[in-house]
């Protein structure tokens, strides 16, 4: 029924309702319509059937033309009602009647159509940069009587207007969000934690200047199918709609540093046993590379720091050391054979940390500050100073588990970046900084198969070039809230 009155609307409004005066003393409102009445308004339609409201506030432009001296023609450009479009409707030939400073128009008109016929008024008025419509239709469908009211207001455009209607941006502020909504074209797509509550989630929308956009930038919407977003533009004469919907479901692994040994020194993390460090080493030289850090909250992080040694370095002794925590085992027995990389063992089997699927993004939080004096200390025996500022390091990697023959393997500080098992690698390099950063960064995967046994590690430390022996005691890196998102 609704479908079949809105045709019956835009039937009235492509017809010529009006026939302009034909008096030979009518009046030339010719110089009122080319200056002051003719040209574009914006505003708004509302639709009523029996008194009942079915579309209200519907942005729509009109433009005005003349008609001859004493009549003016009002066209409806793009017109769609309840998702139908119909394209330009008009209202032809209306002829004017001054009242006061504005005009007047009145008409009436009868229709006849296959099983629908219709008596039709209509009535407004315009000038002073306004405009106003009102339909009233009394129509009988087959033997249904039904009575339309189609009210519209509006005000005159000064060319000054945006024209574009598109969205810019679309973000959520939520932990159910595991991936920011991307725009393409008219289908702006986003990724969710498995099993998260998506029924009331908030987007803030960017828009185009001057722009509106419904729903609302700010309103929940659910989520659980497609939403259908309308932007329509300042001038209201351009309208794009965008469907906003769940490109698919991820599966998140945070790691918060809230769990610690009791150790007098708080050297050791002991988050589900799978953390280890290189304080071990260092504290048997008198230094100290992790400890507990107290956020201003009262939760924990991780806190690194990069060892100078005070005496003379040597083969065993290494001049610099940084501060790492790690996913994996430290062994010192390599270090007594002069191989102080093989001493770190990066990684553990993925599942058992509960990592499933190809990591996507890496995210976390850190800061960071490079200690006053940079060494290159690679060779024990040739200690430079070099002006180069220190920086930290942030790193996941996940790996074969296994070599062609079968053959366990476990990477290294020899080969934790350059590994040809190698299958997803993420890295943030950390720089000066008094607060907080927070960081999200894209996995580089290189043939990932399902069904694979990967091991799992994240690397940090306080200084990037520490596994070559190079960078400044006391630079120090803090990290917190470290997250994998897999699928």
């Amino acid at each position: 029924m609704k479908k079949n009155l809105f045709l019956l609307f835009a039937l009235i409004c492509s017809m010529s309702l009006f026939t302009a005066c034909s008096d030979d003393d009518e009046p030339d409102y010719t110089p009122v319509i080319e200056e002051e009445l003719a040209g574009n308004y914006k505003g708004t339609l509302d639709v009523a059937i029996d008194g009942t409201t079915i579309a209200q506030g519907m942005p729509q432009r009109i433009t005005v033309t003349g008609a001859g001296t004493t009549a003016i023609n009002l066209s409806l450009t793009n017109f769609s009602f309840s998702g139908i479009q119909v394209g330009d409707v008009a209202l032809e030939n209306c002829p004017m009647t001054q009242n006061g400073t504005t005009y007047d128009f009145t008409g009436t008109t009868s229709l006849s159509i296959t099983g629908l016929t219709a008596e039709v008024s209509a009535s407004g008025n315009i000038g002073g940069g306004n405009v106003s419509i009102t339909l009233d239709i009394n129509a009988m469908l087959g033997t249904t009587e039904q009575a339309v009211t189609v009210t519209y207001t509006g005000t005159k455009l000064d060319g000054t207007e945006g024209t574009a209607a598109e969205i810019t941006a679309f973000t959520f502020d939520s932990e159910a969000v595991t991936e920011q909504p991307t725009i393409d074209g008219n289908n702006i797509t986003f990724k969710v934690l498995d099993g998260a509550d998506i029924t009331a989630l908030v987007p803030t929308i960017t828009v185009s200047e001057g722009a509106t956009v419904t729903p609302a930038s700010g309103e929940a919407q659910d989520f659980t199918n497609p939403v259908t977003y309308t932007v329509v533009s300042e001038d209201y004469g351009t309208t794009n709609t965008y469907t906003v919907s769940v490109a698919g479901s991820q599966t998140s692994l945070l790691f918060s540093f809230e769990s610690w040994t009791d150790g007098d020194s708080n050297d050791t993390l002991l988050p589900e046993e799978i953390w280890a460090s290189s304080a071990a080493g260092a504290g048997l030289l008198g230094g100290s590379l992790l400890k507990k850090e107290t956020n201003e909250d009262g939760t924990f992080a991780a806190k690194m720091m990069t060892f100078e040694y005070p005496g003379e370095a040597n083969s065993l002794v290494p001049k610099i050391t940084a501060g790492s925590i790690f996913i994996g085992a430290f062994d010192m027995m390599p270090a007594l054979m002069g191989d102080r990389l093989s001493c770190t063992k990066f990684g553990v089997p993925a599942a058992s940390v509960g990592l499933t699927g190809c990591p996507v993004r890496f995210k976390g939080m850190y800061k960071y500050t490079a200690g006053e004096t940079y060494l290159n200390a690679t060779d024990p025996s040739n200690i430079i100073e070099t002006e180069d500022v220190d920086q930290g390091s942030i790193v996941a990697v996940l790996y074969k588990a296994k070599d062609a023959s079968g053959a366990e393997i476990t990477l290294t500080g020899h080969d934790i970046n350059t590994s040809e098992h190698i299958v997803a690698y993420a890295m943030v390099t950390a720089e000066n900084t008094d607060s907080y950063q927070t960081f999200d960064v894209e996995f580089t995967t290189n043939g990932y198969e399902a069904g694979v046994d990967y091991k799992f590690a994240i690397v940090c430390s306080s200084s990037i070039q520490g596994d070559t022996f190079k960078g400044a005691g006391g630079s120090t890196l803090i990290v917190d809230e470290l997250e994998v998102i897999a699928e």
